[in-house]
Parts: structure tokens; C-alpha cells; sequence
């Protein structure tokens, strides 16, 4: 049987894992402020709408809002509200040129986001 034990420290749980009959003892830092930072991304990602956007930036890599919302059929105000939570949880990058904005995935926290997701699921 093992043993879990936490202790706090400001914002970090420090988990300490005891396995019986060994001497090996597995320690996990757990910063509250980091945990909460990787769930609001992932509630931001958690949309049919915002997950069709990211789709569709995976696949055309650098898109201005008219390009978004025309592919997916959807308003221009929509389509905004949508890349503007995406962009604020620092999913996605955004850079003017003249009077447009174009948006492309931020690819290592996107690719960060995804492997952590693979690995919660594989530990089902």
C-alpha cells in the first residue's frame, strides 16, 4: 500500500509518495498558481468554436480574422470574442500588419497543452 503526504508552502503542495517495503520515496511539486494557469487554457480550448479556430490555425498556420470567420460561418464579432480569449490564455500569437491582425498558434504551449492531456489520459 502506499502512502500520499502533502505539505503546503505559499502556493506549492509538496507531495510525498511512500511505497511500502522500499526505501524509495517520490517527491512531486504541485504549484497551485501553475495548475490553475494550465486549467484556465485548457477552459478557454474546451469550445466547439474555439477548438474549430485552432483547427483551422493548425492546418493554414496564419489567419486574419475575415479569413476565420468566413471558413467557419460565423460572425466577425464571434469570431473576435472567440480569438480574443484564445490570444489572452496565450494560445495564440497575434501580429498587425497595416490594418489586419494575423493569428497563428503558439506551437509550445499548444504542443504543451496536448502532451499533458496525453498523458492524463494514458494514466486512466
Amino acid at each position: 500500500m502506499n502512502k500520499v503526504t502533502y505539505l503546503r508552502s505559499g502556493n506549492v503542495f509538496i507531495y510525498t509518495f511512500a511505497k511500502k517495503h522500499t526505501e524509495m520515496t517520490d517527491h512531486l511539486k504541485l504549484d497551485i498558481v501553475k495548475l490553475e494557469a494550465a486549467a484556465s487554457k485548457l477552459r478557454a480550448m474546451a469550445h466547439p468554436m474555439r477548438i474549430a479556430i485552432i483547427e483551422l490555425l493548425n492546418n493554414n498556420k496564419k489567419l486574419n480574422v475575415t479569413e476565420i470567420y468566413e471558413s467557419l460561418h460565423i460572425e466577425q464579432a464571434a469570431a473576435s470574442h472567440h480569438l480574443n480569449i484564445l490570444k489572452s490564455k496565450g494560445i495564440l500569437a497575434s501580429k498587425r500588419d497595416g490594418k489586419q491582425i494575423h493569428y497563428s498558434l503558439k506551437n509550445s504551449t499548444l504542443l504543451d497543452i496536448i502532451t499533458c492531456i496525453n498523458k492524463c489520459n494514458e494514466a486512466q
